[in-house]
């Protein structure tokens, strides 16, 4: 059991996001412990599944209420220990695909949406206010924004360069920094190194949010959280991906 722990372990996004690299992604781990031996449980049925769960948790918000809040937010967190555990199972069982990662990314960015405007929906329907949706809206679009530019400069730099996707792949490689066998010493280290994380309010972060939210009915505080980072993250990366490729072209030039 304990090299089968190991070998989930070694699947473990290097990088995860910050509630996803302790919370979410271990309990996946621990599910896949059963799930990897069940050659019906596939990654892209696991995929499929964490995005029902998904739509689930989105007419829950949308019904509103105390016990129908509480229920969206724990699946929430289910479709994202699902989430987690479609790459683990590809890694381990060595079947990891374009076609999946692509699913798995496309249902994560269309789930966020759903989310968040469903939250936006409950909100005016407590407030009577549009502010909600107004600022579910802006939040929704500079998320949305930081996922294309940096698709939009990967297509300019390619153009450039076409060995540049396999070059930046190369330099995003990481080694496990903990997890069994590092000690307690280099797991506490890890930990710390992980919090910074939630300062870049990513995906893994709005599991956590979203969940407090719902929790404790604080939806439009969360919205201003949420509008705020993602035009301030949005932006940032905007500005940084175009003064890289503003830099690697003058590069290209002095060769």
């Amino acid at each position: 059991m304990t090299g089968k722990v190991t070998q989930l372990w070694a699947t473990k996004t290097k990088d995860d996001e910050w509630w996803s690299s302790f919370v979410t992604a271990p309990l996946g781990i621990v599910a896949n412990i059963w799930a990897v031996d069940i050659p019906a449980i596939t990654p892209n049925r696991v995929t499929a599944a964490s995005f029902a769960i998904a739509l689930v948790a989105t007419l829950f918000i949308l019904i509103g209420g105390f016990g129908w809040f509480i229920a969206a937010a724990i699946l929430i967190h289910l479709s994202h220990i699902l989430d987690c555990m479609d790459g683990q199972m590809a890694r381990y069982r060595e079947v990891s695909s374009p076609v999946g990662s692509y699913f798995d990314r496309l249902t994560d960015q269309v789930q966020v949406t759903l989310w968040f405007g469903a939250v936006g929906y409950a909100a005016y329907a407590q407030s009577l206010s549009v502010a909600p949706v107004f600022l579910a809206l802006i939040g929704i679009t500079f998320y949305g924004l930081r996922g294309y530019v940096k698709y939009i400069a990967l297509e300019i730099e390619t153009a450039r360069d076409p060995e540049y996707p396999a070059k930046m792949a190369h330099l995003k490689r990481r080694e496990p920094m903990a997890g069994l066998g590092f000690g307690l010493a280099a797991n506490v280290k890890w930990f710390l190194k992980e919090q910074p994380k939630a300062l870049t309010f990513d995906e893994g972060v709005f599991i956590f949010m979203l969940s407090v939210a719902l929790i404790f009915n604080q939806l439009t505080p969360m919205l201003w959280v949420f509008a705020a980072s993602q035009v301030f993250w949005g932006t940032f990366k905007a500005w940084q991906r175009g003064m890289n490729i503003d830099a690697n072209h003058k590069l290209s030039i002095q060769k």
